[in-house]
Order: structure tokens, then sequence, then C-alpha cells
């Protein structure tokens, strides 16, 4: 068990919770399975928490292809076979053709890592279930070679996950959960001014006034994340956009400047431009 102890970084706005969250999972020497909306910063999490603890990571990231067997380590069958062709010498030893997957090289690490399993929920619905006995005993078997990889110290594991398809009972009972709420606006605050220390205070008012306006815009599609928040807050201060060009006073300007930031689909641009339809011929 670690005794290091996460507190969020300079660069990560991490709410008491979520500090709480991370540092029972350490605690507990269980895998931190965190859930939220695409862009709530998941994904980072694990990259701050190394950072904060100053620990190698590795990153898996999960694909709809992508197999546990994978995360342990592949065997280049057809390396070795055009290898033994070319009559190379290497051929011999069946170790030159194992892969090294990334479970592999947390568990070689001179120092506790804190390993990533991100998106995990885009594979397989078997491939948790795959990933129990090794997450559990922290070590696994190489049957090409016979041998027993164990792990020299136990990973801080994060995995992810944007619920695209539920996770089995068995996989989630030796997690510890966690779901990144959508940040407040006092939150949201913080985060901006973590990225834009500079940024003007009006500028920012209007920018989250007009984003969470947005974001509670019944029949949107997509909700836009904090990470579009960010580009558009980059877009707005490149472009030297005024505050006053963001204020919504006016009903006809329904639609935010540089909205192709924030509305990621014809349905939403659609519907907002439904809503400027319907408020222009209200006003009249």
């Amino acid at each position: 068990m670690s005794d290091a102890r996460f507190t969020g970084t300079e660069r990560y706005v991490a709410t008491p919770d979520l500090m709480t969250a991370v540092n029972a999972a350490v605690t507990l020497a269980r895998p931190l399975l965190i859930k939220g909306e695409p862009g709530t910063g998941k994904t980072q999490l694990a990259e701050e928490i190394a950072n904060s603890l100053a620990r190698p990571i590795y990153e898996w990231h999960i694909k709809s292809t992508s197999k546990a067997s994978q995360g342990l380590y592949e065997y280049d069958a057809v390396s070795r076979l055009r290898d033994s062709q070319l009559g190379e010498e290497k051929v011999r030893d069946i170790r030159n053709y194992i892969v090294k997957g990334r479970l592999w090289e947390a568990f070689e690490s001179d120092v506790q890592p804190v390993l990533l399993i991100d998106e995990i929920d885009k594979a397989d619905i078997e491939f948790p279930n795959d990933l129990l006995r090794e997450l559990d005993r922290m070590e696994f078997w190489v049957h090409e070679t016979r041998e027993l990889v164990k792990a020299r110290h136990r990973p801080i594991i994060v995995i992810t996950s944007n619920n695209e398809k539920e996770l089995p009972d068995a996989f989630l009972r030796r997690c510890f959960f966690h779901y990144i709420r959508f940040p407040d606006a006092e939150t949201m605050e913080k985060i901006v001014r973590v990225h834009f220390p500079g940024l003007k205070k009006e500028l920012l008012a209007e920018a989250l006034r007009a984003f969470f306006d947005v974001r509670e815009t019944p029949g949107l599609k997509k909700k836009p994340s904090t990470s579009e928040l960010l580009d558009w807050i980059k877009l707005l201060v490149a472009e030297d956009v005024p505050p006053e060009a963001l204020r919504s006073d006016d009903p006809r300007k329904t639609i935010p400047v540089l909205h192709g930031a924030l509305l990621k689909n014809e349905q939403d641009v659609h519907l907002f431009e439904q809503l400027v339809f319907l408020n222009r011929r209200a006003g009249r």
C-alpha cells in the first residue's frame, strides 16, 4: 500500500470528493473507476496523479478491437516465421518475439507507477472480466516462455469509462468508483483561470454565462464540454472578441459567436437557428 496523497496540481482543479476518491483507491489498493461526461478530465486525471506523486505513467488507450491479452503481451509469430525463412540467428530465442504490453511494462517499474486503462467501455463486454485475475493477483503467465511475471509494485490503476456500455458486476466489485460531475460555475471559473490566468474578468463572466446557457438549452444533442469551453475561450482571446459580443440581451443573437467550438453537429446548430427564427418572430 502506498502512503502517497493526491491533492491536485497547479494545472488540474480537483474537487475535494475527487481527491478523496483517488486517495481511497490508493489506500484500498483497488483500481479507481472514473466515469463522467466526455471532456471532464478523466484521462488527464491519471496524468496529474502521476505528476503530483512523481511517478511514471503507463497509458493503455482502449479501442473497439482491443483484447485484454494485448495489455499483457503479444507473440509476434509472423516476424518469427519471416526471420526463420531468412535464417536469422535470433529466431532460436522465442523471447525476441514477445512484445510487452502496458501492464507488463507497469509491472516491471522500479517504483510504483500509475497505470491508465482509458475508455474501457469501448472494448468487448468480456474485456474487463478477462483482466480480473491479473488486476487481483498482480501477476500473469507467459505461455510461450513458461514464466510468471509479477508486479514489483502494485500500480495505482485509473480506469475511465464514458458509459457506452455497462461493465460486469464482478469487475465493478473490485473497483473504487467515482463519477466526475460536470463542474459548477465556480469550479469552472477556477479551471479556466488555470489555463488563462490573464483573462479579463468581464470576458470570463460573459463567456461562462453564454456557455452554461448553451448547455442548458432544451433538446441539445451534445452538450459542450470543459475542453470545448477552453477551445472557445482561446478563440475569443485570439480574435479579440469583446465581452459585449457575448451578451444575449437581443433575442435575435441566440447563436454564440464562433459557435463551431461549442456545437459539434448539424442538429444542434439547426436547433439554435430555429431558436433565432422563433425569437425574431416573437420580437416583431
